[in-house]
């Protein structure tokens, strides 16, 4: 009998790959005979490089000397690389992300993604035929312009002169000028992104992911305020309109910045993970595929990757059975959605050796209850 592994991480505790790699070695231990195809996933959020790098046997490429979140700080960073589809993986958040401030330091009047940019034009010097850009766990709300900046576009205020970094030059744009021809010029871009909220309004950038950026409700009016003069910008200097597109308030109005500036093609992100990983391929001729992440609940069932999983396994006839260190829906609600086991390891959340041992145990535990029932299904 063939089973897929594809697990998505277990915040805080497991790695996609490392996931895997568990419920693998415990199926392969109880049923010998089993072929096991492990194929670790993600959503197209943090973690995607890590996991596509450790699916496609890729490798990191660090760059020191990258702008940070605040652009008075340098930081080391750096993104996936697939040699084998000369693609690379660039997060977001490796350079622009959220968690590399503290508390106190997050401000997206200040902020800027020209760390993303640098990363962007190194992965194209690199050789990259294609890049995947995720969208998601950044501290910025600059619309992409920082990460324009640092690929040669100029944004001008009234006097010619540039406009400072972050949300907070957004309202002072007067012009943009496009990269000089010696400029470094991206490959194809895809954004990975899997939420459809516009770039300004109620539903905008500003004011749904400011706050949980440290924004202020003055900020947000700001932010909001900024995003639109840039919308309205980006259509007087490029012809394009990206005020209303779904996906442009994504990532802080990165959505509309990576369709304006690069001519990103905004993907989901869970979907061209499955393809990247090629996880039809693996699919075929399966019994059974094992997915899961660390809360099983609602949101799983809707652009996740045990959504995706499911979408897939249906197309192969494989049965869908689903780990999570949580499950919070009841048994009517998964079973309706066309899975048919699905186990809770009570994978804690604290980031720590104790909890990294713990968490293996446990979801070994788990594995090996699941693979008794695979066994007598």
């Amino acid at each position: 009998m063939k089973i897929v592994v594809a697990l998505d991480s277990f915040k805080g505790t497991l790695a996609a790959s490392e996931a895997c790699r568990t419920v693998a070695a415990v199926l392969r231990e109880s049923h010998p005979k089993w072929k096991v195809v492990e194929l670790p996933m993600a959503d197209g959020g943090e973690g995607t490089a890590a996991t596509l790098i450790a699916a496609c046997h890729g490798r990191w490429v660090q760059v020191d000397g990258v702008t940070g979140p605040l652009p008075e700080k340098t930081i080391r960073a750096g993104f996936g690389w697939l040699p084998d589809a000369h693609m690379a993986v660039v997060e977001m958040a490796a350079a622009s992300g959220l968690p590399l401030l503290h508390r106190d330091e997050r401000n997206p009047l200040m902020t800027t993604t020209r760390g993303t940019g640098e990363l962007l034009a190194e992965a194209a010097t690199v050789g990259a035929k294609l890049i995947l850009l995720t969208l998601g766990g950044s501290a910025t709300v600059d619309g992409g312009v920082g990460a324009a900046r640092a690929l040669g576009w100029e944004f001008l205020d009234g006097g010619g002169r540039p406009v400072p970094e972050g949300g907070r030059g957004l309202v002072h744009i007067h012009r943009i000028v496009r990269p000089r021809p010696n400029a470094t010029r991206l490959p194809p871009v895809r954004a990975l992104c899997d939420v459809t909220n516009p770039l300004c309004g109620p539903r905008g950038a500003a004011a749904v992911f400011g706050p949980q950026k440290g924004a202020t409700p003055a900020m947000v009016h700001e932010l909001d305020a900024g995003l639109r003069h840039l919308a309205n910008g980006i259509h007087r200097d490029l012809g394009k309109d990206v005020l209303d597109m779904p996906g442009a308030g994504a990532a802080g109005g990165f959505g509309a910045g990576a369709m304006a500036f690069f001519d990103a093609e905004l993907v989901p992100g869970v979907d061209t993970v499955a393809d990247t990983c090629g996880l039809d391929a693996a699919l075929k001729g399966a019994a059974w595929v094992i997915t899961g992440e660390g809360r099983f609940d609602d949101q799983s069932l809707h652009g996740k990757v045990v959504c995706g999983v499911r979408n897939r396994a249906a197309k192969f006839g494989a049965r869908v059975a689903v780990i999570a260190g949580r499950v919070a829906l009841d048994e009517a609600a998964w079973r309706a959605a066309g899975i048919e086991i699905a186990l809770a390891c009570a994978v804690p959340e604290i980031p720590d050796g104790a909890a990294f041992a713990s968490a293996t145990e446990r979801l070994q535990a788990c594995a090996a209850a699941v693979a008794e029932r695979l066994g007598k299904s």
